[in-house]
């Protein structure tokens, strides 16, 4: 089992930069896939991203691409999503989610454990 808690997030304008930290407890820390996720009002839980227990391999959605960065640090137990050009639609809650298997399903009904959220809003 494992416990995650995010960072504090915050607002920042549009064109931006946040970067989140997600710090879990336990041991078996390297023997999870990480996620992140986001929720915006009204909508449902979005897949953002994704790393490999080793962090060698990264994934991520079409609309942070080239804009997002997840990485993760095995020996602090923690696990990172930089955010850069900010836009307003990235506007959300964010969570960070973890999993034993890596496959493509990124469904949050895949991932096991979850973060309590962290709210990220970008103004225009």
């Amino acid at each position: 089992q494992v416990q995650l808690v995010e960072s504090r997030g915050r607002s920042v304008q549009a064109g931006g930069s946040l970067r989140l930290s997600c710090a879990a407890s336990g041991r078996t820390f390297s023997s999870y896939v990480m996620g992140w996720f986001r929720q915006a009002p009204g909508k449902e839980r979005e897949f953002v991203s994704a790393i490999n227990w080793s962090g060698s391999l990264p994934y991520y959605v079409d609309s942070v691409k080239g804009r997002f960065t997840i990485s993760r640090d095995n020996t602090k137990n923690t696990v990172y999503l930089q955010m850069n050009s900010l836009e307003p639609e990235d506007t959300a809650v964010y969570y960070c989610a973890a999993r034993a298997t890596w496959a493509n399903n990124w469904t949050a009904n895949e991932f096991r454990y979850w973060g309590q959220g962290t709210q990220v809003t970008v103004s225009s």
